[in-house]
C-alpha cells in the first residue's frame, strides 16, 4: 500500500462524510466529465523527472497516479486529502499501478497543510479549491505559497465563475441554487481563481478556458512571486 500518514485530524471544508460514502463510485460518477479538464491542468503543470510534488484533495488518486508517473523512482509525489475513504480507494490504485513506493498518502486540512516551508517544486489542485468557503480560500493559497519553493509552480483546476457581461447557462444557475440551498449534496462553487491566485502572490503564467456541462471551467498555472 502507498505509505499512509494519520496525524492531523481532518477538518476539512466539505462534507467528508458524503465523500466517504461515493468514494467506491466517484470515478464513475465524475470522471468521465473531470478529465479533460484535469488532464489539462497536469499538462501546464509539466511535473518533470525528479521533482517533489503536492495534490491537494487528490481523491481517488488519478491524478497522483499520473504524477507518481511523472516524478519518476527519484522524485516524490505526495497527497492531501480530508476524506478515508478516498484515501482508502487511492492507496489501493496506486498500488495496482506498482508506484505506490513513490507516493506519500495523509488526511489533513489544506488550510494548516502539515509540510515544511519551500517543500515542494509544484502543486496540483483539481476541482478542490472551490469546495473551500471563501473566506478560507485566501488561506488555503497562502498555505500552499508557504510550502512551494522560490518560483515553484502551482496548477489548479475550478469551477469558474462568469466574466462581466457573459449570462450564467440555466444548468449554471440551478448548479449555484443548489449549492446555495443544499450545500451538504452541492458542495462546490464557481470562483475567480484568478483573482484568488494574484491576491495570494502567485503570477498567472498559463490559463485555459475549458466548459464541462455549459459551466465555465479555469485552468491556471501559476508561478509562485
Amino acid at each position: 500500500m502507498s505509505r499512509l500518514a494519520h496525524n492531523l485530524r481532518p477538518q476539512g471544508p466539505c462534507n467528508r462524510t458524503f465523500y466517504d460514502r461515493i468514494s467506491g463510485v466517484y470515478d464513475f460518477i465524475a470522471d468521465a466529465s473531470e478529465h479533460k479538464a484535469r488532464a489539462a491542468g497536469e499538462e501546464l503543470l509539466g511535473v518533470q523527472n525528479g521533482e517533489h510534488v503536492l495534490e491537494l484533495g487528490f481523491g481517488t488518486g488519478s491524478s497522483l497516479l499520473h504524477l507518481a508517473h511523472c516524478v519518476g523512482a527519484e522524485g516524490k509525489a505526495e497527497g492531501l486529502d480530508i476524506s478515508p475513504g478516498m484515501l482508502e480507494v487511492a492507496g489501493k490504485k496506486l498500488e495496482r499501478a506498482g508506484v505506490a513506493a513513490r507516493v506519500f498518502l495523509r488526511l489533513g486540512d489544506g488550510r494548516e497543510l502539515p509540510y515544511e516551508s519551500e517543500t515542494f517544486d509544484a502543486v496540483f489542485a483539481s476541482f478542490t479549491l472551490e469546495l473551500f468557503e471563501l473566506d478560507d480560500i485566501p488561506r488555503v493559497l497562502a498555505e500552499i505559497h508557504r510550502v512551494l519553493h522560490s518560483r515553484g509552480r502551482f496548477a489548479v483546476v475550478s469551477m469558474a465563475s462568469m466574466a462581466a457581461g457573459q449570462h450564467p447557462s440555466l444548468i449554471e444557475n440551478t448548479y449555484v441554487w443548489m449549492h446555495r440551498h443544499f450545500p451538504h449534496i452541492v458542495d462546490c462553487q464557481p470562483i475567480n481563481a484568478a483573482r484568488f491566485l494574484e491576491e495570494a502572490g502567485f503570477e498567472i503564467v498559463k490559463r485555459v478556458d475549458l466548459e464541462i456541462w455549459s459551466m465555465p471551467v479555469a485552468v491556471l498555472l501559476g508561478r509562485r512571486s
